[in-house]
């Protein structure tokens, strides 16, 4: 791709250890509606097979901008990728998530009609680590309701939903270590402040939960820079700070675990996917036997009940 002058998107994705997913990932974007595109892709040092499958796409599709390096980190691969960008619509995508076939089309042809919104992002379908559907996000449409989500330390894009403007990111000088691990929601935040940010009501991105998603050792780092980005924002805005977040994802106990599978099997039920459901109910009783909460949502996905 020799002419970058007319390149209408730049979708950025890191990968770090993705082999599992990565395919499903670079496929939903590759085949597109809308083809106008430079799809760069960042290896940030993975140890696993994702660089060779990345490098197989990358000789079949010129669009892909393939960079492999030692790892850095999430923030600091990000802003590697704004920095290169030649489009000036930034779409954000992860490694283990799906775009459906009109997510580029949908949104560029939203930020084209408004030139206010410096940030959009859409609903997803959640889906877990086999690609079985759970639930739709619920999630703040308006820009003053995802303001005030982000100020309450509830982040309320989903990250690989957002197509972002690039001369607005470059503007808030991107993402900032300092946030981390919170970087997202003080993008947010920073972009507030320069224009408006909007949720679309359809889902354009199947988003991926898996056996990774469960556990993280930056809970606690995540729940405190969260409170400090708001009161921060909340201080320069003179308004009263109230966080109404336990950002950071359940802990590795098997208490912990027991807690979010019968969570997404409770999602699967409600969506009234109830071979899902009895699946998450078998997986929580499994981990405890002598607990109801497992047998209480095998009853109800077997008897279609709440």
């Amino acid at each position: 791709m020799s002419d970058f002058s007319s390149i209408k998107i730049s979708v950025l994705m890191p990968v770090y250890n993705a082999e599992k997913y990565i395919q499903a990932a670079v496929e939903s974007i590759l085949n597109q509606t809308f083809t106008n595109f430079e799809f760069i892709i960042i290896n940030d040092g993975s140890t696993d097979n994702s660089l060779k499958i990345l490098e197989d796409y990358a000789h079949q599709d010129e669009r892909i901008r393939l960079i492999s390096r030692e790892n850095k980190g999430l923030v600091a691969t990000l802003n590697e990728g704004i920095a290169i960008a030649q489009a000036p619509l930034i779409a954000r995508m992860d490694a283990d998530d799906i775009s459906l076939l009109e997510r580029l089309k949908i949104q560029k042809e939203y930020m084209d009609s408004h030139p206010d919104v410096v940030c959009l992002g859409s609903q997803v379908k959640v889906i877990d680590g086999k690609g079985r559907f759970l639930i739709h996000n619920d999630i703040k449409q308006g820009h003053d309701e995802i303001v005030l989500s982000a100020l309450q330390g509830v982040s309320p894009i989903i990250h690989p939903t957002a197509m972002i403007r690039l001369e607005a990111l470059k503007k808030i000088n991107g993402y900032s270590i300092d946030n981390y691990p919170a970087e997202d929601l003080a993008l947010w935040i920073d972009l507030s402040e320069i224009g408006q940010l909007v949720n679309l009501e359809m889902p354009l991105l199947e988003y991926r939960i898996h056996d990774n998603s469960i556990s993280t050792s930056s809970h606690e780092l995540q729940l405190a820079k969260t409170a400090e980005i708001c009161k921060r924002a909340c201080a320069k805005r003179n308004i009263k700070f109230e966080m109404k977040t336990n950002v950071g994802r359940s802990g590795e106990s098997r208490l912990s675990k027991f807690e979010i599978i019968l969570r997404h099997g409770w999602w699967a039920h409600s969506s009234h996917e109830w071979q899902t459901a009895a699946i998450y109910a078998l997986k929580a009783i499994h981990l405890y036997p002598f607990q109801d909460g497992g047998w209480r949502l095998l009853f109800c996905s077997f008897f279609r009940r709440v």
